[in-house]
């Protein structure tokens, strides 16, 4: 039997995946045969397609008794050093320890006979991922304030966690972050694209001729918005887990908190793809300059450069979804509506990324 939600194959058996042109995502017996293995009992696998799934995929998976999530990366190609997910997983065991909310993780695998590429097993948290609707519980004035504000008060305690000692301190180097993000996505244009801007070069040039001296080390997550944080049932507003560890390491904070500001989406502002939770336009969520004053109450930095973190933010979201939006020409994302959208959306995450390049006064 091949299932295929969304154009996404999943198979109940090997023996399904046999002369398949793609290989299915997920295959039902080799993971019930997995975690069989490790000793989580016996029984019948049930799944679920669960999150955006425009890079890692994820899915929402029931086996003898235990509500547990699968995470895995997107079928190969892709490039090295990308969707790790041994270092994903180890990430969330090191904060897990350091108090950080984040979900218990069960199972690592690393044999490509399961699944074709490595993925992870972990623990399902209760309660809500928050992108086009508010849970009913947080659906008022207070509860929608609570939504902006338990977001950025989640990203100053994950800065707080100190990164000098121990094995949070092997998690990153944090000298030269900002150099390396800005070479790194420039480099990566020409490799994933078929197609030239020349705000491209623009922006990498700016963004390396004013980048900011980085005023403190932390724990950054790489793709810090209200889409990866699951909030707990119920009011007030509680983050329960911060998710989507791929691109954590140790830099500069304010990258963090440019991201986040840069997503979040309020009424007047021009959807860009990075606008993942739409919701933050409507009524009584905060404005973004009163979460820029709640992170700078907990973290007293000078934040006068923070449109320049905004642009590194589109910058790097155009980058991206230009190599999704290649993937998706090239027919390696079959089913996939968000790879069409792309055609006039990386423009829109350049032209964003200019806007606030232009925002920050001359030097």
């Amino acid at each position: 039997m091949i299932v295929q939600p969304d154009g996404v194959e999943v198979v109940a058996t090997r023996a399904d995946a046999t002369g398949l042109e793609r290989p299915p995502l997920l295959v039902v017996d080799a993971v019930e045969e997995h975690l069989r293995g490790l000793g989580f009992g016996d029984g019948a696998l049930s799944w679920e397609r669960i999150g955006e799934g425009h890079s890692n995929v994820t899915y929402a998976v029931a086996y003898a008794g235990r509500d547990l999530v699968l995470r895995r990366g997107p079928r190969p190609p892709h490039p090295p050093s990308t969707h790790d997910m041994a270092r994903e997983a180890r990430v969330q065991r090191v904060l897990g320890a350091a108090g950080v909310p984040v979900p218990v993780i069960v199972a690592e695998c690393d044999d490509a006979a399961v699944l074709g590429v490595p993925f992870y097993v972990m623990e399902r948290v209760d309660g809500d991922v928050i992108t086009d609707a508010v849970p009913p519980a947080l659906d008022d004035a207070e509860g929608r304030r609570g939504i902006g504000f338990a977001a950025v008060d989640a990203l100053a305690a994950l800065h707080a966690v100190p990164v000098d000692t121990g094995e949070v301190a092997a998690l990153g180097r944090p000298d030269g972050y900002l150099a390396r993000q800005v070479g790194r996505f420039a480099a990566l244009w020409e490799v994933n694209s078929r197609r030239s801007f020349p705000a491209v070069a623009e922006l990498a040039a700016w963004l390396g001729e004013r980048m900011p001296e980085t005023q403190r080390a932390a724990v950054v997550h790489g793709d810090f918005r209200i889409g990866n944080l699951m909030y707990a049932p119920g009011a007030p507003a509680r983050v329960a887990a911060i998710l989507d560890w791929e691109m954590a390491t140790l830099g500069d904070p304010l990258a963090d908190l440019g991201y986040f500001t840069a997503t979040y989406a309020r009424p007047g502002s021009v959807p860009t793809p990075l606008e993942l939770t739409p919701v933050t336009r409507l009524d009584g969520f905060p404005e973004t300059s009163e979460l820029v004053a709640r992170y700078a109450a907990q973290h007293p930095l000078d934040l006068s450069m923070l449109p320049w973190y905004e642009a590194l933010a589109f910058f790097k979201a155009a980058v991206f979804c230009e190599a999704l939006y290649t993937r998706w020409l090239d027919g390696q994302r079959p089913g996939d509506t968000f790879g069409p959208t792309l055609e006039a959306g990386v423009p829109r995450l350049l032209q964003a990324a200019q806007e606030r390049a232009a925002a920050l006064p001359p030097s």
